[in-house]
């Protein structure tokens, strides 16, 4: 059986950035499961998905604008610290929910002062181009609940 659209892969696999430090990766764990053709991985790797076939291994460098996007100065704001009075443990690198212009979004806190919060609603790998090492390990094919609701569903997948 071969990836194409509508079919449950799972997938072993290293991701690094340009530097080689291993960022994520599937070692000692279960693979990675997800639905082919919905946006559950990233484009730039759902694309070199297509046309695999079980046992086939590969290395593939996802550049950001098809990975998580370029960084967008934009995302960053500086917003006055007494807007955050209600959190007296305010920390670097917390995260927040957010309702933006853009919809929802999370927000991380980049810098702290005495007069502002700097924060930012990139996600943390924008703007870095991405090399995954992948071994396909499964390939079936989707229910029709898979393909309604748009990811895999059951062991390994998302639970109802």
């Amino acid at each position: 059986m071969t990836i194409a659209k509508n079919k449950v892969v799972a997938m072993h696999y290293k991701l690094t950035n340009d530097g080689g430090e291993v960022l994520d990766s599937s070692e000692g764990r279960d693979p990675l499961y997800y639905l082919q053709g919905h946006g559950n991985i990233i484009p730039g790797l759902e694309k070199e998905m297509e046309g695999k076939n079980v046992g086939d291994k590969f290395s593939v460098s996802i550049e950001a604008k098809d990975a998580y996007g370029e960084y967008d100065e934009g995302l960053v704001q500086n917003i006055p610290r007494e807007q955050f009075q209600q959190f007296p443990n305010l920390e670097l690198g917390m995260k927040f929910h957010i309702d933006s212009n853009f919809g929802p979004m999370v927000v991380k806190v980049d810098e702290i002062t005495d007069e502002h919060v700097t924060i930012n609603g990139n996600h943390e790998l924008a703007g870095v181009r991405l090399t995954f090492a992948v071994e396909v390990a499964e390939i079936r094919e989707a229910s029709e609940e898979e393909i309604a609701h748009g990811h895999v569903h059951g062991p390994h997948g998302h639970h109802h």
